[in-house]
């Protein structure tokens, strides 16, 4: 296998003790169930190729982007009752992410950008904490299926493991993805609260009493061709921010 200059985790000291790196990636994913077709491990495979895609992009450019090695745990408090679910709790990954950023601080590694791919992630509280106490970093954060509306690119609006998220594994991995007759239709029950129904009030659903199959969403019309097209939207973006961020004086970033 040909090693990926901007993935720490095919590269050896060898490599990165003559490299100036510019900016780090940190995937951050989780281990849950999406549905009955796809794997546990859902969360991590797209961060691991979008973070590893979007820093090629930038790597191409000129731009030395270095995406870290993905973590595979993430808040999952309203899944705890389900197998084989994996939570760690918002206290848990916010001293996780301290010892990273800690890590990175001594290295003098200037600028990270935490690519998270799991709703349940939640880092803004964590930056607002963190960055006071490493004034000479920028964190920042990013929710990548956010970045890109849905509209134009599926059929029906995806939440977990519906046609955009089967879309993208059927390209990324196509070989983790069981055949959609066995999956479930993903259909979800709401809150019964007006406030919350309107979301305008927020709580954590538990997510064995919003569905059966574990998904949100319709994956029948998933397709490799909608993966590909919204991925590539979507590595385009990040990789232009990355170039960005790359030549950018954290110290003048306001105008």
């Amino acid at each position: 296998m040909n090693s990926r200059p901007y993935v720490l985790a095919e590269i050896s000291w060898k490599t990165v003790r003559v490299t100036t790196y510019e900016v780090a990636v940190l995937p951050w994913g989780a281990t849950e169930p999406h549905n009955f077709h796809l794997p546990y491990a859902t969360d991590v495979i797209e961060s691991d190729y979008i973070a590893a895609e979007s820093a090629r992009i930038a790597w191409e450019a000129g731009a030395k982007a270095i995406v870290l090695p993905t973590i595979p745990f993430g808040v999952n408090t309203g899944q705890l009752d389900i197998k084989f679910t994996i939570n760690i709790n918002p206290s848990t990954q916010a001293t996780v992410l301290r010892d990273i950023v800690d890590s990175l601080a001594r290295q003098e590694m200037r600028k990270l950008v935490i690519l998270n791919s799991h709703g349940g992630n939640d880092f803004r509280q964590m930056l607002r904490e963190l960055q006071p106490q490493y004034p000479e970093m920028f964190i920042c954060t990013v929710n990548w299926w956010q970045i890109v509306g849905q509209k134009g690119f599926f059929d029906e609006a995806d939440d977990h493991a519906g046609e955009m998220e089967t879309s993208v594994m059927l390209k990324i991995a196509p070989e983790t993805v069981r055949p959609l007759a066995e999956a479930g239709p993903g259909r979800s029950k709401g809150f019964k609260l007006h406030g919350l129904r309107e979301r305008w009030v927020w709580a954590p659903r538990l997510w064995s009493k919003v569905t059966e199959d574990t998904g949100v969403g319709n994956p029948a019309k998933a397709s490799v061709e909608k993966g590909e097209q919204y991925l590539k939207a979507v590595t385009q973006k990040i990789g232009g921010f990355l170039i960005e961020l790359a030549a950018a004086d954290i110290h003048d970033l306001y105008e």
